[in-house]
C-alpha cells in the first residue's frame, strides 16, 4: 500500500477515496476484473479467430475545451478516424477499430476514473490509444503490466516514461523529449564544437532533458563548460555563461521565460557572430510577442534572437513516398486539413502521430490475430484458448518489431521508444527556416546546402579560440644591437692587437700587458653575452632555451670577473708597493696577479656550480592577459614570455650581487688610495674610479629598469644590452685609450714627471752619468726612474751654481790682490771633494760624504801664496793650478751650501757653510728607496 500512498499524495486531499481507488486498480486488477465480468458484454479471447470482428481500443485523452491541452485532442480525433477510414479502405484488414474516447481532463483523478470507468463499464479493450498529459499517463502506464494491457500514445513526450523498469507496456510513436539530444551531438559534431554550455529551467521536464543531454555529450567527448538553471531571473545565470566563455548555448526553457532569456542576452552583447543559441523547437509561432514580459522592445528581442537553431521532432516527413496508407505526407496533410474544415478545429502538432499510431496497432493486431490462428491451428486436438496474460505479451513483442514507413518517416520502435525524425530550424530575418534533419534510425544528419546563415563569414567558435603569441625580441631590434656589439668586439681586438704589438714598450709594459689582455677577454665575454640574451623559444628549442639561460649568465659573471678582477690586481698591486711601510724592496709579478684574479675566477665559479646543481635555472613562461587580435578575427591573443628562472631566485641573484659589489668597493678602495701615484703608466686609479662609477651607476638603472619592463622584452633587452655595451666599452677605452693617444704623441711622457722637460743633449748625459738600477719587478724600475728624475734636478741646479761660479772665477781673474787670503793647503781638500758618491751603499752614506767635508781642519791661513804666481798675466794663469784651487775653495762651500737641503742637509737659509748640518731642522735621515748614485759634480 506504500506506493500507492507515494503516487497519489498529490491529490488524495482533493480526493478522499482517491488513493483507495488507486490501490484497487493498480494493485488489485482482480476486482476490477470482476466489475466488468458482472457487466456481460460478450466478449471472449476467441476474437482472433473471426474475420469482420470489431476490435474496441480505449483512447485517453482530454477533450474538454476547459482542460489543460484540450486544444491537441481536438486536432487528433480527425486524424484518428482518417486513419480508420484508411484502414478499411485498405481491404487488407479483416477486423475493424473501434475507438472509444474517455475524457481525462488532464487531471489526475479524473484521468483514473475514467480509466476506471472504461476497465469496468467498457467493452474489453485490447490497446489503449493516448495518453497527452504527461502526470495522468504516467499513473496510467505504471499499472498496465496488471491489466495486461498495452498503451500506445501519440502525445507524451516526457522523458519519464521511458524508464521501461517502470513503465514496461508503454509505447509512443512520438519522438520523447530525450530524443532530440542524439539529434543536437550529431549537430555539434558536425560544426567541431566540443565546447558548450547549458542553460535550464528549473522544472522537472526540462531538468531531466538536460541530465539525459549531459550523458550523451559525455559519450561523444564533448565538454560542458557551464551547466546553469534558472527559475524567474535568468540574466544572472546568463552573465556566467558569458564569465566562463561559453559561446555555444544549450537552452532548455519555456516560450515564456525564452523572452527574458534573449533580452538578457541582448544586455549582455550575447548574440551575433560570436554566439550560437540552440533551443526548443515546439514553441508557439511568434512566441516572442505573445510572451514578451521583458523590457526590451520587440526589435531587440528580434536582434537576439537572429540565427538560433532550434530542435523538435519532425511532424511530417519531407520525403514524399508513398507509405503504409498508400498515401504520401503531402496527400495524407491534404486530406487531414479538408477534415479539419469540415470540423471547424484547429490542427495538432501530434496529428501525423496519432494516424501512424492507428496504423501499428492495425497492424499490431493483424500480427497477433496471425500468430494465435496458427498456434490454434497447431492444436486441433485440444480446445485452444488464450488468456489475457498472454495475448498482452503477443501485443508487446509484436510492437518491438513494428517497422513501417507512415506520414512521420519511419516508424520504429526501440526499447519502447519511437525513432523518429528530428528537424533543425534556424531563425532568420523574423521566421523560422528548416535547415536540415537528423534520422535517428540512420544515426545521419542531413543538412540543406547553404541553408544556415551564421551571423560571421564562419560558424561561431565554441571558444574563446585562444592563440598563443610569443613575446620576443625584433629582428631588426636584435641586428642593430648585435652590430653595435660586434663593433665593440672589434674595438676590443683592435686594443688586443695594440696590447700585444707593444707588449715590450715601456709603457705598456709598466702596465701589465698580461692583466691589459685579461681585461680585454672579460670585455669581449660580456659583449658575446648579449648575443645570447637576444636568444628566445623563437630560435632555439624549450630545451636549448634552457641551456642559453645558464651559459649567458656563466659567461656575464665569468667576463665581468675577469674584466675588473684583472684592473682591481694592477691596482693592489701599485697600492702595496707604494703603500709599504717598511720601504723592504717588493717583487710582485704578473704571476701573483694571475693568481688573484684566479681566485677571484674560482669564488664565482664554486656559486656557478652550486646554483648549477641545488636549483638551476629552468624555462617558465608567463602567461598574460587575453588581447582582442588586433585584425578583428574572432580570437583573442594571449601573450607569453619566457623567464629563465629558478626557485630561489631572490637568494641566488643576491649572493652573486653581494660578491660582485665587494668587488667593486674593493676595486674603488684602490683606487682611492693610489690617487696620488703620479706614473701614468703605473697607476690607472682615476681611470678605474671612472669605470667603476659609470659601471655601478648603468649596473644598478639597468638592473631596476630591467624588472620593471620584464613583460616588454625589446624593452628589456635594450635595456640590458645597452648597460653591457657602455659598461664594457667604457671600461676598455678608459684603459687604453689614453695609452694609445700617449704612445702616438709622447711616447716617453710616461716616464717623467710632468713638472720638467727635458732636451736631448741632457738626456744623453744623463745616460752617461747615471748609474743604472735594475729592478726585477716593474714597480721597483717606475721608483728608480722617479729617483732619477730627482737627481736630473739636483744635476740642473749644480749645474746652474757652477755657471754663477764660473762669473764669479772670471771678476776674481780682474782683481788678483783679493787672492793673497785663500792658502794653498786647500788643494788636497779639492781633490777629496770632486765627486759625491755611493748614495746607496748605506744607510747613512749621504752623511759621512758631507760630514767628511765638513769636519775638514784647515791647513793653512787665507792670504798666503806663492809670490812667484803674483806677477803672471790673467791669460796665462787662469787655468793654472793656483786658479783652479782659488776656484775650488770658493766653490766647495757654496755647493756644500746650496746642495745639502735637497738631500736632507742643512736648510738653504743657513749663513754659515761650515754650520752642522746637525742643526738644521731639515737634515734627516733619506729612506733606503730614494737612494741614488749622483757623481760628475
Amino acid at each position: 500500500m506504500a506506493p500507492a500512498r507515494r503516487d497519489c499524495s498529490g491529490w488524495e486531499m482533493l480526493l478522499p477515496t482517491g488513493c483507495l481507488l488507486l490501490s484497487v486498480l493498480l494493485f488489485h486488477p482482480a476486482l476490477a476484473k470482476v466489475c466488468n465480468d458482472r457487466t456481460k458484454h460478450g466478449q471472449d479471447n476467441s476474437w482472433f479467430a473471426r474475420d469482420g470482428e470489431n476490435l474496441p481500443i480505449m483512447v485517453l485523452m482530454p477533450m474538454n475545451e476547459s482542460a489543460l491541452m484540450s486544444s491537441i485532442s481536438q486536432g487528433i480525433e480527425p486524424a484518428v478516424q482518417l486513419a480508420i477510414q484508411h484502414i478499411r479502405e485498405s481491404r487488407k484488414y479483416s477486423f475493424s477499430l473501434i475507438t472509444k474516447i474517455y475524457d481525462t481532463e488532464c487531471d489526475n483523478a479524473k484521468g483514473l476514473r475514467a480509466f476506471f470507468d472504461a476497465i469496468c463499464y467498457g467493452p474489453k479493450h485490447l490497446m489503449i490509444f493516448g495518453g497527452v498529459c504527461p502526470s495522468v499517463t504516467s499513473i496510467i502506464a505504471e499499472s498496465l503490466e496488471g491489466w495486461n494491457l498495452v498503451q500506445l500514445s501519440f502525445a507524451a513526450t516526457t522523458p519519464v516514461l521511458a524508464d521501461k523498469k517502470k513503465y514496461p507496456n508503454f509505447f509512443r510513436t512520438v519522438p520523447s523529449d530525450n530524443a532530440v539530444n542524439p539529434a543536437v551531438v550529431k549537430f555539434l559534431t558536425y560544426y567541431n564544437w566540443s565546447r558548450v554550455g547549458t542553460l535550464t529551467q528549473d522544472v522537472q521536464r526540462f531538468s531531466e532533458v538536460r541530465n539525459d543531454l549531459t550523458n550523451e555529450l559525455e559519450k561523444a567527448d564533448i565538454q560542458i563548460a557551464d551547466t546553469e538553471s534558472f527559475s524567474n531571473d535568468p540574466c544572472v545565470n546568463v552573465k556566467k555563461l558569458k564569465d566562463n566563455d561559453v559561446r555555444i548555448i544549450i537552452g532548455q526553457f519555456d516560450e515564456n521565460l525564452a523572452s527574458k532569456v534573449f533580452c538578457c542576452a541582448y544586455n549582455l552583447n550575447m548574440f551575433g557572430s560570436k554566439y550560437q543559441w540552440i533551443i526548443p523547437g515546439w514553441y508557439q509561432g511568434n512566441w516572442w510577442e505573445q510572451a514578451n514580459s521583458t523590457n526590451c522592445t520587440t526589435k531587440k528581442l528580434l536582434t537576439a534572437m537572429e540565427g538560433y537553431i532550434s530542435v523538435d521532432f519532425e511532424p511530417l516527413s519531407a520525403r514524399q513516398i508513398k507509405g503504409i496508407s498508400g498515401r504520401t505526407p503531402k496527400e495524407y496533410e491534404r486530406e487531414y486539413s479538408r477534415e479539419l474544415q469540415q470540423k471547424g478545429v484547429e490542427a495538432s502538432k501530434f496529428h501525423g502521430f496519432a494516424y501512424d499510431g492507428i496504423w501499428v496497432i492495425a497492424k499490431t493486431f493483424t500480427r497477433v490475430m496471425e500468430l494465435l490462428r496458427r498456434k490454434q491451428q497447431q492444436n486441433t486436438y485440444h480446445n485452444f484458448t488464450v488468456d489475457d496474460r498472454e495475448v498482452g505479451k503477443l501485443v508487446l513483442d509484436v510492437m518491438n518489431e513494428t517497422n513501417f514507413f507512415g506520414v512521420t518517416g519511419q516508424v520504429m520502435f526501440r526499447n519502447g521508444e519511437r525513432m523518429g525524425t528530428i528537424k533543425f530550424n534556424q531563425f532568420q530575418e523574423g521566421q523560422e527556416v528548416k535547415v536540415g534533419e537528423y534520422n535517428a534510425i540512420a544515426d545521419v544528419l542531413d543538412l540543406i546546402n547553404n541553408s544556415i546563415r551564421f551571423q560571421g563569414v564562419e560558424p561561431p567558435k565554441d571558444r574563446t579560440f585562444v592563440r598563443l603569441q610569443r613575446r620576443h625580441i625584433n629582428v631588426p631590434l636584435y641586428s642593430i644591437l648585435s652590430t653595435i656589439t660586434i663593433l665593440g668586439m672589434l674595438m676590443a681586438g683592435a686594443f688586443l692587437f695594440f696590447n700585444i704589438k707593444n707588449r715590450n714598450h715601456r709603457l705598456i709594459k709598466m702596465s701589465s700587458p698580461y692583466m691589459n689582455n685579461l681585461i680585454i677577454l672579460g670585455g669581449m665575454l660580456s659583449y658575446a653575452s648579449i648575443f645570447l640574451f637576444g636568444l628566445d623559444g623563437g630560435f632555439v628549442s624549450d630545451k636549448e632555451f634552457e641551456t642559453l639561460c645558464t651559459v649567458r649568465t656563466w659567461i656575464l659573471i665569468v667576463g665581468y670577473t675577469t674584466a675588473f678582477g684583472a684592473m682591481f690586481a694592477k691596482t693592489w698591486r701599485v697600492h702595496a708597493i707604494f703603500k709599504n711601510v717598511k720601504m723592504k724592496k717588493k717583487i710582485i709579478k704578473d704571476q701573483k696577479l694571475l693568481i688573484i684574479v684566479g681566485g677571484m675566477l674560482l669564488i664565482d665559479l664554486c656559486i656557478l656550480i652550486c646554483w648549477q646543481i641545488v636549483d638551476p635555472l629552468k624555462r617558465t613562461v608567463e602567461e598574460y592577459s587575453l588581447e582582442a587580435d588586433p585584425q578583428g578575427r574572432d580570437i583573442a591573443i594571449r601573450p607569453f614570455l619566457e623567464h629563465c628562472e629558478n626557485t630561489h631566485m631572490t637568494i641566488w641573484l643576491g649572493i652573486v650581487y653581494a660578491y660582485k659589489g665587494l668587488l667593486m668597493l674593493f676595486g674603488c678602495f684602490l683606487a682611492w688610495e693610489t690617487r696620488n701615484v703620479s706614473i701614468p703608466a703605473l697607476n690607472d686609479s682615476k681611470y678605474i674610479g671612472m669605470s667603476v662609477y659609470n659601471v655601478g651607476i648603468m649596473c644598478i638603472i639597468g638592473a631596476a629598469v630591467s624588472f620593471l619592463t620584464r613583460d616588454q622584452p625589446n624593452v628589456q633587452f635594450c635595456i640590458v644590452a645597452l648597460v653591457i655595451i657602455f659598461c664594457s666599452t667604457i671600461t676598455l677605452c678608459l684603459v687604453f685609450v689614453p695609452k694609445f693617444i700617449t704612445m702616438r704623441t709622447n711616447p716617453d711622457a710616461a716616464t717623467q714627471n710632468r713638472r720638467l722637460k727635458f732636451t736631448q743633449n741632457q738626456k744623453k748625459e744623463d745616460s752617461k752619468t747615471s748609474t743604472s738600477v735594475t729592478s726585477v719587478n716593474q714597480a721597483n724600475t717606475s721608483r728608480l726612474d722617479g729617483l732619477q728624475t730627482d737627481n736630473h734636478r739636483l744635476r740642473m741646479r749644480i749645474t746652474e751654481l757652477d755657471k754663477e761660479l764660473e762669473e764669479v772665477t772670471m771678476q776674481l781673474q780682474d782683481t788678483p790682490e783679493k787672492t793673497p787670503y785663500i792658502k794653498q793647503n786647500h788643494y788636497p781638500d779639492a781633490n777629496n771633494i770632486l765627486s759625491i758618491r755611493n748614495f746607496t751603499d748605506g744607510k747613512d752614506g749621504e752623511k759621512s760624504i758631507l760630514k767628511n767635508h765638513l769636519e775638514q781642519k784647515p791647513q793653512a791661513q787665507w792670504g798666503s801664496m806663492d809670490p812667484s804666481r803674483i806677477n803672471r798675466g790673467p791669460l796665462e794663469d787662469i787655468n793654472s793650478p793656483e786658479h783652479i784651487q782659488r776656484r775650488l775653495s770658493l766653490q766647495l762651500p757654496i755647493l756644500h751650501h746650496a746642495y745639502l737641503p735637497s738631500i736632507g742637509g742643512v736648510d738653504a737659509s743657513c749663513t754659515s757653510p761650515n754650520g752642522s748640518p746637525g742643526s738644521s731642522p731639515r737634515h734627516r735621515h733619506m729612506p733606503p728607496s730614494y737612494r741614488v748614485m749622483v757623481s760628475g759634480l
